[in-house]
């Protein structure tokens, strides 16, 4: 089993970008590429307690607000050796947390990855296309914002994982109409610039669900 785990992150002095976690094989084949965090399940345990323990044990991440089985890679040979089948999950950490990882570990901006090992590339591709459908038609969204946000904020996360600019009205407006999002009653503090505090929102549930099952956030234009 392998996690593909998703955090918009701001990185440097650039705009938040949508990232996944991946860390350095410690063993051959491959050993030093970059791969996706998993391996192998307990006789003892279900597969979601599985990946959660894999991620916890071996990069020390515990943050996670929405974790789902995504696919399985059957490919007789994704790798070298005996036939090896790998199910894949979507995880998400919300920002801005800050997980502390191990030296081996690191988050990658999507629209860069390195070499990665094996056919974990493909899996993170297939992982970012079904977040970009389910931030279309569910609720998702609540496993990457912060618990209270400003709609600009908001924008930002939804600009990173869909890859393309997001306008805050129009997103406010269908999240709104499809109760996926309230005010909270408060703003937040003003800015050394000034100005008129935004109003700060957050989402009605943190829990996954479908709210529009015909729905697609298009790029502009």
């Amino acid at each position: 089993m392998l996690a593909v785990v998703f955090q918009v992150r701001q990185l440097s002095t650039k705009k938040p970008q949508l990232s996944v976690l991946l860390w350095e094989r410690a063993m051959e084949p491959q050993r030093g590429a970059w791969s996706l965090p998993g391996g192998r399940l307990r006789h003892d345990e279900d597969m979601t307690s599985s990946v959660r323990r894999q991620l916890a044990e071996k990069v020390d991440l515990r943050e996670l607000a929405h974790l789902e089985q995504l696919a399985v890679f059957s490919d007789p040979d994704r790798v070298p050796g005996p036939r090896t089948i790998a199910s894949t999950f979507l995880g998400l950490v919300p920002s801005p947390a800050t997980p502390e990882l191990p030296p081996d570990t690191r988050w990658h901006p999507v629209s860069a990855l390195p070499p990665m090992a094996f056919d974990h590339g493909p899996m993170v591709t297939n992982a970012h296309a079904r977040l970009i459908a389910k931030l279309s038609y569910t609720n998702i969204g609540f496993a990457l914002a912060p618990k209270e946000f400003a709609l600009s904020t908001l924008r930002d996360i939804y600009s990173a994982a869909l890859g393309h600019p997001v306008d805050a009205t129009n997103l406010q407006r269908v999240l709104e109409r499809r109760n996926v999002i309230t005010r909270t009653g408060t703003t937040a503090r003003s800015g050394r610039s000034g100005g008129r505090p935004a109003a700060l929102y957050r989402f009605t549930e943190s829990r996954y669900r479908v709210t529009d099952e015909f729905a697609a956030l298009r790029p502009p234009g």
